[in-house]
């Protein structure tokens, strides 16, 4: 693999799981938990004759940035596309679970200091959401991933990382939802249904899944990013999302808490107010949107490097 410095500057879009979780931690902290040599592999699998990967298609571990200790989990879209199952269900609950318990311990030690020793969870999402092969595990990681994240709220954050080649998509779109923060390259993709399925039950009229520059303008980090559903909007290296990580590390809780999409009242009542506006105004296509939130020429932002959209894009205003 590259070392840590090489991969500074590779493309986040094209790297492994193991080279996105090396790479989004301090140079030489990462240590990988449950990794390929302890042959955690998927019971189901071979019942049904497919093939086994000896870490199931997802890399765990536990990093540094700066003071804090981040817990990684990486998912790995090369194997059966990244899909959620029993066993990579089971390590991505444990590694959240885990950075709860020594959150806990830290804060008992150095309760003065807890803000700048604090753990973070990051996940890289690149997943079709539940594994058929094993769907009813599948669902239950969801529903167990997503109430451990509740158990982490105002502890300590869980940030989603979302810009690899599979995007985030089924179940796994709600649970990057329930995070608090979002960090997306532009190649990034987060949605519910993934556009080939669409297309496959609705038709071709209704969403065209070839039409790739429409998938990115539903389904892209430029729409989350107009929409206030990423927080930061990063260059494809994995030095810029290791930068954002930092950014967020040093974060208070409070201010994290300010950068969450759902998990309150208010937040619903805003949410609530998007689909009523969309009911109303029947968009035919994102720039729509993107339109009567400020940007008079909807049709450039596309074609913009990802500097010259944060410079120059209007985002929905909040609360």
């Amino acid at each position: 693999m590259k070392s840590w410095k090489e991969l500074s500057g590779a493309s986040f879009f094209n790297a492994t799981a193991r080279e996105r979780a090396v790479g989004m931690v301090d140079e030489d902290s990462f240590t990988e938990l449950l990794g390929p040599h302890d042959r955690f592999t998927s019971p189901h699998l071979p019942v049904l004759g497919t093939a086994v990967e000896f870490d199931d298609g997802m890399v765990t571990g536990v990093g540094r940035i700066g003071k804090h200790p981040v817990f990684v989990i990486s998912m790995e879209g090369k194997f059966i596309g990244g899909s959620i199952g029993e066993v990579n269900g089971g390590k991505m609950v444990g590694t959240i679970r885990l950075a709860e318990k020594v959150a806990v311990r830290i804060k008992k030690k150095h309760p003065d200091e807890y803000e700048q020793r604090r753990p973070m969870v990051v996940i890289s999402f690149e997943t079709g959401g539940v594994r058929l092969h094993e769907a009813n595990a599948g669902l239950l990681a969801h529903a167990e991933v997503m109430d451990a994240f509740q158990d982490c709220r105002r502890k300590l954050p869980v940030v989603c990382v979302v810009g690899s080649k599979v995007g985030c998509f089924g179940g796994m779109g709600f649970v990057a939802a329930a995070t608090d923060v979002i960090i997306m390259n532009e190649q990034g993709r987060i949605g519910l249904t993934g556009p080939e399925v669409i297309e496959q039950e609705m038709g071709k009229e209704e969403f065209d899944a070839s039409d790739k520059a429409l998938v990115y303008r539903t389904t892209g980090a430029k729409q989350k990013y107009i929409m206030q559903d990423c927080n930061y909007l990063v260059e494809d290296t994995i030095e810029a999302f290791y930068l954002a990580l930092a950014e967020v590390a040093d974060k208070t809780l409070d201010e994290i808490e300010g950068m969450r999409r759902i998990g309150s009242v208010k937040l619903i009542e805003e949410q609530m107010d998007i689909v009523k506006l969309v009911g109303d105004m029947q968009p035919k296509d994102a720039m729509d949107m993107w339109k009567y939130y400020g940007n008079a020429k909807p049709e450039i932002l596309p074609e913009l490097s990802i500097r010259e959209f944060l410079q120059v894009a209007k985002r929905r205003v909040r609360g």
